[in-house]
């Protein structure tokens, strides 16, 4: 930000006719005409005479970016005492508008709607209505009074929802008559932290009914039978609860909702918030069993400790205004990321062989990343703001959000390396409990770190030089990946012409990946999606947007071009390519003699399995006759037991109470 524009900033932030911060601002979002993609919003705001300059939230926590969705907000009016009130625009931040307030007046009213028209692309500025629900982000109908920090504005916020629509929010709800919702006032940062969920076709479902706080699965669909459910996969999200519980030994939330959206008509993604996750996926998400997208809970569950709870200092600010600076993503969304999969891994959503398949994807598809050799990790967390809504097209040369790949490498090699300069007794679940689990149960709050945080924290748990270590991974350049801590896992990185089976359950099914082989990936009607650089086919003249008409005489179909290139192994003959770029028409050749060839995680024989040892549940065994608990990790065998007095408790809680009591747990 350039210093004139902080003085724009900072001018607006001192004018306001804003009342009493301690008097709730009231909301109400109308969702009754959310089938036609329109959200209105009425609001009440205390006021005294002046100039007012209210907010549109710009900067959305999670979203990493000045992704809000002004273009979409209608019918802005305000109202004093029956009389409309003229408003104007901010001539240079847009986000700001500015209304005078008359003599006398102490309400002002205003009234919006929100378009909810984009394309199912993006995150919570994307699709969120179908006909049969909807998913309200606060932000999307929110204005706020300039000059007061989020945390000390009140919101006292309802909803009003179509006939026959059930919810699920985080927030607490306090009256409801028909179909309107009221619920306790909250902060305006408690209030852009708690999306509601609602729709025709819903289910609540409590998991893990013996912990405290209360957990549950808020599950809304377009159509009923997408709903279905199994005990399997409920005894899994549940484990998935234990399992956080037993790793991070606290949970900063009063409750925890996981909201998840089922249906092709809105935008994918999941979205982390301290008491609730917006996690929207396809339709048959739950029926198809579809694994590779078994990690978006437990990714979204981890921040409620790694990105809520804990926070880089960068992403701490007063309001939604202020730019946020991502240094510390690769700690934020890569250690999420990577903590993610492991406990997807320990709850059973996912098998050690599938966890084994994902890393290896994952892994090799940073490994054919040329673009690091003239970006660090580093970078690609700094410009996150820029990153998002990147084109796949020469995605590997440009790089975009890598923490999150990369990130998760890195605390792979800081886990391993834990628990191999330990001998064992060591590893990144120690950091965990040190660095998440200091404060025990509690409600929400924030505890901000630095870089010198984690590597304090990393030095209590392991003498190491952790400052060179990451200094060295953040800034390093260089054709290839940090593979070590696969190696240090005690695995290396292979290929082999058997298809990998995450790729086969994320994209393996339509379109074709020959990203490990030639050099491209292909869509289902013949479109390069993405070329590699300096592959076969870059230098057979691909790029990316062309279309494959034909290959090798043959009309180009999946199963087409699967089998040629697998043919390539004992062919002699190069591969013709028909391909078509705009109005013209080439053909392209392919020498290549190595069929095709994808990632798999192969054993290192006489290395120690440590990745088996991380991917090991927390076993978690209650004593119930005797108010004792007990909790081992199956990594290293140990045991520890408190007898506790007063009210019985349950495992979950006796492992935070031994952190806190036992050095040696």
């Amino acid at each position: 930000m350039r210093p004139a524009h902080l003085l724009v900033f900072l001018f607006i932030g001192l004018q306001t006719a804003y009342g009493d911060a301690r008097e709730p601002i009231n909301i109400t979002v109308d969702l009754t005409d959310a089938p036609r993609k329109l959200l209105h919003a009425h609001l009440q705001f205390p006021v005294h005479a002046g100039t007012m300059t209210l907010y549109y939230p710009q900067w959305i926590p999670g979203e990493h970016g000045p992704t809000g969705p002004i273009e979409n907000l209608a019918g802005v009016a305000f109202t004093a005492a029956g009389k409309t009130l003229p408003w104007k625009r901010d001539d240079v931040h847009m986000y700001a508008l500015q209304v005078t307030v008359p003599d006398g007046v102490t309400i002002l009213e205003a009234r919006l709607d929100y378009l909810a028209t984009a394309d199912a692309t993006g995150f919570s500025a994307g699709a969120c209505t179908t006909p049969h629900l909807a998913i309200l982000n606060w932000n999307l109908v929110t204005l706020y009074p300039a000059g007061t920090a989020a945390n000390e504005i009140t919101f006292r916020p309802s909803i009003k929802l179509p006939e026959g629509w059930h919810f699920g929010t985080a927030l607490t709800e306090k009256v409801t008559e028909g179909t309107s919702i009221r619920f306790q006032p909250v902060t305006l940062e408690t209030l852009i932290d708690s999306p509601v969920l609602a729709g025709q076709h819903f289910r609540h479902i409590e998991l893990a009914p013996e912990v405290q706080p209360k957990h549950y699965l808020d599950i809304a669909a377009d159509e009923a039978e997408d709903l279905a459910i199994t005990n399997e996969q409920i005894a899994g999200f549940s484990a998935l609860v234990r399992q956080a519980g037993a790793l991070f030994r606290s949970r900063h939330y009063n409750s925890y909702h996981f909201l998840l959206t089922l249906s092709d008509s809105v935008a994918h993604f999941g979205l982390e918030h301290h008491q609730s996750s917006d996690d929207r996926a396809d339709a048959r998400m739950l029926i198809d069993g579809d694994f590779s997208n078994a990690d978006l809970l437990p990714h979204e569950f981890v921040h409620s400790w790694n990105g809520k709870y804990r926070r880089p200092s960068g992403l701490m600010t007063s309001d939604y205004q202020q730019p946020m600076k991502g240094d510390l993503l690769w700690v934020y969304e890569g250690l999420t990321q990577y903590l993610g999969d492991v406990l997807a891994t320990r709850s059973g959503l996912w098998t050690a062989e599938q966890f084994r398949e994902y890393l290896a994807q994952s892994a090799a598809e940073q490994d054919h990343r040329p673009g690091r050799t003239w970006r660090s990790l580093e970078d690609t967390a700094k410009s996150a703001q820029i990153s998002y809504a990147d084109s796949e097209s020469w995605d590997n040369w440009r790089r975009s959000t890598d923490f999150y790949p990369e990130g998760e490498l890195l605390w792979l090699d800081v886990d391993t390396l834990l628990r191999k300069l330990s001998d064992g007794r060591k590893s990144l679940n120690d950091f965990c409990a040190l660095f998440y689990g200091p404060s025990g149960d509690q409600g929400p709050e924030v505890l901000p770190y630095t870089l010198e945080d984690v590597v304090t924290a990393l030095g209590s748990v392991q003498t190491y030089d952790w400052a060179g270590f990451l200094r060295g991974r953040l800034e390093a350049h260089g054709p290839h990946a940090p593979l070590a801590g696969i190696q240090q896992g005690g695995y290396k990185l292979e290929y082999n012409g058997d298809m990998n089976d995450y790729i086969r359950a994320s994209d393996g099914r339509s379109g074709v990946n020959a990203w490990y082989s030639l050099g491209l990936t292909i869509t289902s009607d013949g479109t390069v999606r993405d070329v590699l650089m300096d592959s076969l086919a870059y230098r057979a003249g691909l790029g990316p947007g062309m279309k494959i008409v034909a290959v090798n005489g043959l009309r180009a179909t999946d199963a087409v071009l699967r089998a040629a290139i697998g043919e390539t192994k004992t062919s002699k003959a190069a591969l013709q390519f028909i391909v078509q770029n705009d109005d013209t028409f080439r053909v392209l050749s392919i020498d290549s003699h190595a069929g095709q060839r994808y990632p798999h995680l192969a054993r290192v024989a006489g290395e120690p399995d440590r990745l088996a040892e991380i991917l090991k549940p927390i076993v978690i065994t209650p004593a119930p006759t005797k108010q004792t608990a007990i909790a081992t990790h199956a990594d290293n065998g140990r045991e520890a037991a408190l007898t506790i007095s007063g009210p019985q408790m349950n495992a979950a809680t006796a492992i935070k109470t031994m952190a806190r009591t036992s050095a040696d747990f």
